[in-house]
């Protein structure tokens, strides 16, 4: 999985919009939409979200943890913290990425919450990276990934399967040239 189908995944994530205009009840595959009316809230998936607000259609309500305050909390718990933190959302990167890029002018302190996002970010994948590295020196054979997200497991995941697939071929020709070596008269 590539980062683009984390980020697909993510637009299923439902978010408030304040529409400006009216429409009944939408049916979709995915489950039922609206009503809409103007000034009241209605969730929606976020990929409709950013098309509303594309069509200028819409405003979008930001997450209720992409608050300056609430960031600074997360990000400070987890530099404090030698294991991952919960997340605010599964998808709080994509998220981030996607409400700031489509719908900044909604977001108040929009720059502050992507420089906190992205110190948050830089923390857990830097713990990401040390828990990787310590997991192939002391050649490990399974771990726990608590509290990561999609996008943090798809960041690391080849490069973990391939360190993997290389101390396998290590151990066997090891294996192989010791077997060799006993065998001989």
């Amino acid at each position: 999985m590539d980062a683009s189908e984390v980020e697909f995944l993510a637009e299923k994530e439902l978010v408030t919009i304040i529409p400006n205009f009216s429409l009944d009840k939408v049916y979709l595959i995915g489950g039922d939409i609206g009503p809409f009316n103007p000034g009241l809230p209605v969730p929606v998936p976020l990929w409709l979200a950013i098309n509303l607000k594309q069509r200028q259609k819409c405003r979008i309500v930001p997450p209720e943890w992409m608050d300056v305050e609430k960031l600074e909390e997360i990000r400070d718990n987890e530099r404090r913290e030698e294991t991952f933190t919960p997340m605010p959302s599964p998808h709080y990167m994509e998220l981030t990425k996607l409400l700031l890029n489509h719908a900044s002018d909604n977001i108040p302190k929009a720059d502050e919450i992507r420089t906190l996002v992205k110190d948050t970010w830089d923390t857990r994948i830097a713990k990401l990276r040390l828990s990787a590295d310590s997991f192939v020196r002391e050649q490990e054979a399974h771990a726990k990934l608590d509290n990561l997200t999609l996008m943090e497991i798809n960041t690391i995941g080849t490069f973990l399967t391939e360190s993997l697939n290389h101390m396998y071929q290590l151990r066997t020709s090891l294996q192989y040239s010791e077997d060799g070596q006993s065998q001989e008269p």
